[in-house]
């Protein structure tokens, strides 16, 4: 803003201008640029910055030239504002002027990457977080974390330090993780947040896309309009297949008279083959969709499928086209909003005296009710404002219509007119520029027009350097001060392209390549920057594209881009008056009065000033009496805030590196291409102290074999089953070859070619074919089909076609696995003998599968939890922690904890399946999970919030006799025979904060104690009840009590074969079987596990005795472990666990000492297993190879050992009575076409039959038959519908359903779909089971009856087969 006083235009002293950004920042080196003219004396120049603890000079010089002008850095501390004091004098000459200069902290940019956009369950999320200054320098700060959908925040990293500003890190998703939107959230220094998100979804990668190609737009007069479709594969190539597309116009309201697709919209089907382009083309005729009716969404839509030929994948393509009922309009580009005489006027090639400009279309008029739409035709207004000037003197600097190109030199073209009232006799000007970015000046300089040599009339150019400095807008600011001391002034902005100082090129040598072969990543970049690469499959990008870094990505951080008008607080002081600038007042000369005349509609260089680049302040210089000058203020907005080959490794993201750069500013990184035959995406961003921030191009390489082959087999087949294997190859090289395609002979199977047997097949471009094999496989297990395909140096034609053999990829092969299995035989598979030195050493190994049995449930998730907080504890106790045993089970803790969340209610509580159907959390649950977390703080990052939230709640529960009221249902019911709940559950509970830990003094626990007193009082306590009550008091160091319950408990222990345990009351004895070791029920693993746990919890230690007993529990316990370390159920093996580990770190002692197990048959057979301090924790396992046989086992040196036979067999159990009936058939049950043999429904029926009146949590269990597999949505559907189906689950080649219980007498019907995915011949049944998850029983294998004839039964377990039709 320029002001001035009449008085200063009579005097016409000599003026300086002080020309400074209105908002500066902290941390960031500034500028103010100073300029006096016309000075007739030396003077002294002084710039001062006033701050809260003295004055900082900038500048005091001399100045003895008439005219100087000069620019200064300079930077501030954090404060709200500063002033800037300039101060001029002279012999006769003293000027000074004093302006508030706003200040505001700088802010880091930040910003999140992902490797991908989107994420399966189970998979890896890569991420970096990068931060940098607003010059795009690097800076080191940050605190991170992840959240889920729910907000929970699942991870945090505190102490993360970044390198050259950014850091990697990375976070497992589990295999059942809450879908939808996660969000990575880095907090910055200031405390601000940035967030990124990315989705977490079941999906399958597209391996072609599908595109529909329309117009955009379409008039309401447009009587066709062509719609292509075309499928492209991912590495380039046209799909072949068959293309249907719907052409849909949807009405604003469902019709009330027709339903299903007709009352939505109106839709035209058409169909065909994909050309040799993979495309289709039709001509729509748009008669059918009306469109100048109204009704009906202003949109055309088309959803285009494409089956691909012999595999029959569909994918789906949409796209639309918009309606308007205008048919033209009229728009003014780059158009100046006011006019200059004799300038010329840009953005429209029109006369320069027009002041208003109106485009309008000759209207025809039509008959139209309002039901119809009616075409228009656009106008447009341009009005222009006169720009003023007194002299008549002009600048304008002329608009360029493209951004400017980095890295190169621009000429801006400057025009001007300057008439005698303005210049009087000055004979050189002297034009000053200024160009701004990112609200600070970055250039500055001077242009002397010598009047002698050039016209008044006419233009003259500056040359601006476009580097990343001034991008993304230049403002640029040309004036000049002329003797009538008038500043004729333009300013203007020019757009840049979006470049960073650190040129980062990226490139892929070769470009393309055979999957498996080695290829160069080469890197240029600033010398010794640090650069971070991602590659990922386009596949991906594709569903997501716009989650991609780009430069506007990082350009979009900046808090300011340009500058857009002064901004006047009213709360800071002021340094003068902001409101009078130029008076306004009538001027009395010569006995005449002058009234000042207000152009409404005109602009002048002093307002340019506020409205094009506010960020100046102008002064000019009064007389001695040291009264600055006044200028006005106008109300703008402020800057945005920003808130922020064998081919087998088929990756979705490739390469994910950090890659330092040498001295010369290179780098070359040796990569192996994946086996995917795709495209893949790359680029890179670099880090550099000296230049900053750079990002690359993305580059692609091309994946691709000449020709290649893919197999299409099923999951799993039934031995003696039989199934076509297919091989496809397909040629994508621009000549016809001839190849030869063989399957690898094996033992493991039969195969017999379907078609006549040739030696060569002939493929020529874009050719496909399949040979296929009858294939009967004669072995169990992993079953591995090799088959390759050879470009052959045959010279024989194929038809008129020469054959060529290409130089690269001449041979593909492809490695599938089938699972044989086998159903309804006797025998006995696999057998296996196993030393470890550690109790605890099978559980180590298994952490991940202790239970052969779903964890789909909120109780059943935490044995995947809790148990690796108790070797941890241990292996830390015991000094074995190793960083490999540490990772993997903090691993696997991060994952439950993440599951875990699932489960949780609004209220803080946890139920068995989460907030659902209005199901109130469980005591029970909620305690072992608070436990749980507290405990697992020590090893991970658990958020505060949850473990206080489930405290709260359970504070709730808990009555005025200290007791707790149960919510839910108990986690297995048969413990209800002879419990007292309200005793148990407050012992369980008490238990749960006491190994918190939580004090004895806290009123929950010590109200808690009380009701436990109170209970062990009574005479008839449960033995579980009182297992709970000893451990309870063992924890809160009541000696008295505990010992009181343990010589209750020793009274009522089983003492059988050296080993001691409990059992229910009134429980008949097991039969004494050979051969057969007694599988216990979980719940007296269970309370055996607390008795040891309260024998073990003895202040300040077990005495020997004490130890000498528990031994035996533990003995009996640990013959209790199944194969894999684990027990029959989640609580049992969770107690059971806590109790070993317990007993392993009391019993541990450091010897040196060495033990050898000698194991032997009667044959020629014999393995030798050495055990000592080196390995105690590796599980030694050795496979019988005699099965049934005799062996034995021979043990000598010290220390202690485990020994453990496993033996895994199939048996057809004979029938029993249990607790379920089950009865499954087919719908329809009998074949009447040949689609029923291809999709049908399973219709189950269950129905409780046991003692109790409810069941425990029940599961059922459909495998499928081979080549079937299940319709996902009908699945989900049936979860949906049935308020007692808590869940439902794929797993592989089974269908899992979770029912919360199933009452006596009820009937549970249900049924879903199935389709045949790949032919199977021979169809062998397959097995629906239904189990009472905790009393499992002994049955694994279930007789082969047939679906309609429903018979079969076992203890806890009815299991039937399920075969396609008679």
């Amino acid at each position: 803003m320029l002001c001035l006083t009449a008085k200063v235009l009579r005097a016409l002293l000599p003026p300086y201008l002080v020309l400074v950004p209105y908002l500066i920042h902290t941390d960031s080196q500034e500028k103010v640029c100073i300029q006096l003219t016309h000075l007739n004396e030396s003077v002294t120049l002084s710039a001062t910055v006033e701050e809260l603890w003295g004055n900082r000079s900038l500048i005091d010089d001399v100045v003895s030239e008439k005219d100087a002008f000069t620019c200064i850095p300079f930077s501030v501390i954090p404060l709200p504002f500063v002033f800037l004091t300039v101060t001029v004098k002279g012999a006769t000459l003293q000027f000074s002027s004093r302006k508030l200069l706003v200040v505001q902290d700088s802010e880091s940019l930040v910003f999140i990457q992902t490797d991908k956009p989107i994420y399966k369950p189970g998979q890896t999320v890569l991420f970096r977080i990068v931060s940098l200054d607003e010059e795009f320098r690097p800076v080191n700060e940050m605190v991170s974390m992840i959240l889920d959908p729910k907000k929970n925040r699942l991870y945090q990293w505190t102490n993360a330090e970044l390198e050259m500003g950014f850091i990697q890190l990375f976070f497992n998703l589990t295999s059942e993780p809450i879908q939808g939107t996660y969000t990575v959230v880095a907090q910055k220094a200031s405390g601000k947040k940035v967030q990124h998100s990315f989705s977490v979804e079941e999906y399958v990668l597209p391996k072609f896309e599908v595109t529909v190609k329309m117009p955009k737009v379409i008039s309401i007069l447009d009587e066709e309009l062509k719609v292509t479709v075309c499928g492209l594969y991912t590495f380039g190539k046209p799909v072949p297949g068959l293309v249907n597309f719907r052409v849909c116009r949807n009405y604003e309201n469902a019709a009330m008279s027709c339903y299903g697709e007709e009352s939505r919209a109106v839709c035209e089907e058409f169909s065909g083959q994909t050309d040799i382009y993979g495309c289709i083309s039709e001509v729509v005729k748009t008669k059918l969709f009306q469109l100048k009716r109204r009704g009906y969404e202003n949109k055309l839509r088309v959803e285009a499928k494409i089956k691909e030929e012999d595999t029959g994948v569909e994918l789906t393509g949409t796209s639309f086209s918009e309606i308007t009922a205008t048919i033209s309009r009229v728009i003014f580009e780059l158009s100046d909003t006011y006019y200059k005489r004799g300038v010329p006027f840009f953005g429209q090639d029109l006369c320069m005296y027009f002041l208003l400009f109106q485009a309008v279309h000759k209207n025809n008029i039509f008959c139209y009710d309002r039901n119809w739409v009616f075409p228009s035709y656009g106008d447009h207004y341009l009005q222009l404002k006169r720009f003023y000037s007194p002299s008549n003197s002009f600048l304008k600097i002329e608009p360029k219509s493209k951004p400017l190109s980095c890295g190169s030199t621009t000429d801006i073209w400057v025009h001007y007119i300057l008439t005698p009232a303005a210049i009087g006799e000055q004979k050189k000007i002297t034009f000053y520029y200024l160009v701004m970015a990112k609200g600070n000046i970055k250039q500055g300089g001077t242009h002397i027009l010598d009047l002698d040599q050039e016209s008044d009339n006419g233009v003259f150019s500056l040359q601006l350097s476009v580097q990343a400095d001034i991008a993304p807008v230049a403002q640029v600011l040309v004036y000049t001060t002329v003797s009538s001391k008038e500043v004729i002034a333009d300013s203007a902005k020019f757009y840049t392209e979006l470049c960073f100082n650190n040129k980062v090129d990226l490139s892929f040598s070769p470009s393309e390549g055979l999957p498996s072969s080695d290829a160069h990543l080469q890197f240029q970049a600033s010398p010794n920057s640090l650069c971070a690469v991602r590659a990922v499959d386009k596949s991906v990008l594709l569903m997501k594209p716009e989650a991609d870094l780009s430069p506007t990505s990082v350009y979009d951080l900046l808090p300011v881009k340009e500058f857009h008008g002064y901004v006047y607080d009213s709360r800071v002081p002021l340094e003068e008056s902001p409101w009078n600038c130029v008076t306004v007042e009538p001027i009395v000369q010569d006995g005449i009065t002058y009234v000042p005349v207000m152009g409404a509609n005109e602009e002048d260089a002093y307002s340019l000033a506020c409205l094009e680049l506010s960020i100046v302040d102008f002064f000019y210089i009064l007389p001695h009496s040291g009264i600055p000058s006044e200028r006005t203020s106008n109300q703008l907005s402020t800057p945005e805030e920003v808130t922020e080959t064998v081919r087998k490794y088929f990756p979705e993201t490739w390469i994910w590196s950090l890659v330092p750069i040498s001295s010369e500013g290179k780098a070359d990184l040796e990569v192996t291409i994946p086996d995917t035959i795709t495209e893949w995406k790359a680029n890179a961003f670099c880090t550099s102290a000296d230049t900053g921030f750079g990002l690359s191009p993305t580059v692609s390489l091309r994946a691709f074999q000449p020709f290649f082959v893919e197999l299409t087999m099923p999951y799993s087949v039934v031995r003696g089953e039989s199934f076509t294997l297919k091989a496809t190859v397909f040629n994508y090289l621009p000549a016809c070859i001839r190849v030869s395609v063989t399957l690898a002979q094996s033992t493991n199977f039969l195969a017999t070619l379907v078609e006549k047997e040739e030696e060569s097949h002939c493929l020529c471009e874009n050719g496909r074919k399949t040979v296929a094999w009858l294939v009967t496989p004669k072995s169990l297990g992993q079953v591995e089909f090799s088959v390759t395909t050879e470009a052959l140096q045959n010279q024989q034609p194929c038809g008129n076609y020469i054959v060529e053999t290409p130089e690269k990829g001449r041979k593909d092969t492809v490695i599938r696995q089938l699972l044989v299995e086998v159903r309804g035989l006797h025998f006995l598979e696999l057998a296996y003998f196993s030393v470890l030195g550690d109790i605890m050493g099978t559980a180590m190994q298994n952490l991940h599968q202790l239970l052969q049995m779903p964890f789909g449930c909120g109780e059943q998730n935490m044995v995947l939890f809790a148990p690796n907080i108790y070797v941890l504890d241990y292996l830390n106790k015991t000094g074995q922690l190793s960083e490999e045993i540490k990772s993997k089970a903090t691993g696997y803790l991060v994952s439950g904890y993440q599951r875990q969340l699932n489960y949780k209610h609004q209220d803080g509580s946890y139920s068995t399946f989460g907030q659902r159907y209005g199901q109130p959390g469980n005591t029970w649950l909620t305690a072992f999970v608070l436990k749980s977390f507290a405990q697992a703080r020590h090893h991970i990052f658990i958020e505060e919030k949850h473990i206080q939230d489930a405290l709260h709640w359970l504070s709730y529960k808990q009555k005025e006799n200290g007791c707790f009221q149960s919510s839910g249902t108990l986690l297995n019911n048969a413990m209800k025979g002879g419990v007292d709940n309200e005793a148990t559950l407050t012992a369980y509970i008490t238990i749960a904060l006491l190994e918190i830990p939580l004090p004895v003094t806290h009123s929950v626990v010590r109200n808690a104690l009380f009701c436990l007193e109170t209970a062990a009082k009574q005479k008839e306590n449960h033995v579980y009840t009182k297992a709970l009550l000893a451990y309870a008091f063992a924890l809160a160091g009541n000696r008295d009590q505990r010992k009181a319950l343990l010589d209750s408990l020793e009274k009522e222990a089983v003492r059988k074969d050296g080993s001691v345990h409990w059992q229910r009351p009134g429980k008949e004895p097991e039969a004494d079987l050979p051969f057969h070791r007694y599988r216990a029920p979980s719940a007296e693993v269970e309370m055996t596990a607390y008795v040891l746990l309260a024998q073990l919890t003895s202040q300040p230690a077990p005495a020997q005795e004490e130890l000498a007993s528990a031994s035996l529990i533990a003995k009996w316990i640990s013959s209790q472990q199944n194969p894999n370390g684990g027990f029959s159920s989640t609580q049992d093996t969770v107690v059971a666990l806590q109790a070993l580990s317990l007993y392993g770190a009391a019993t541990y002692a450091k010897s040196g000492a060495a033990s050898k197990v000698a194991l032997q048959s009667g044959g020629d057979f014999q393995q030798d297993f050495q055990v000592d301090p080196s390995n105690r924790l590796l599980l030694q396992r050795v496979p019988l190879p005699q099965v049934p046989g005799e062996y034995g086992v021979e043990v000598s040196g010290e220390g202690c050992v485990y020994l453990q036979t496993s033996l895994r067999y199939n048996v057809q159990p004979t029938q029993e009575e249990a607790p379920f009936m089950l009865h499954v058939h087919t719908v329809p049950e009998a074949c009447g076409d040949s689609t029923a043999h291809k999709v049908f429904d399973i219709a189950i029926n269950v129905s409780y039959t046991g003692e109790r009146n409810v069941s425990n949590m029940v599961i059922v269990d459909v495998k499928m038959l081979s080549g079937f597999v299940p319709l996902k949505s009908s699945v989900r559907k049936v979860g949906a519908s049935h308020p007692v189906i808590e869940r439902t689950e794929l797993n592989t080649n089974h269908v899992l359903l979770y029912l919360e219980k199933v009452r006596m007498g009820d009937t549970l019907s249900f049924s879903f779909t199935v389709e045949r995915d790949i032919p199977v011949r021979g169809l062998k049944p397959a097995q629906v089971k239904v189990y009472d998850y905790y009393e499992t029983g002994e049955c694994q294998q279930c007789p082969c009856t047939d679906i309609l004839n429903v018979s079969s039964h076992s203890h806890s377990v009815i299991c039937l087969q399920l075969s396609i039709f008679r």
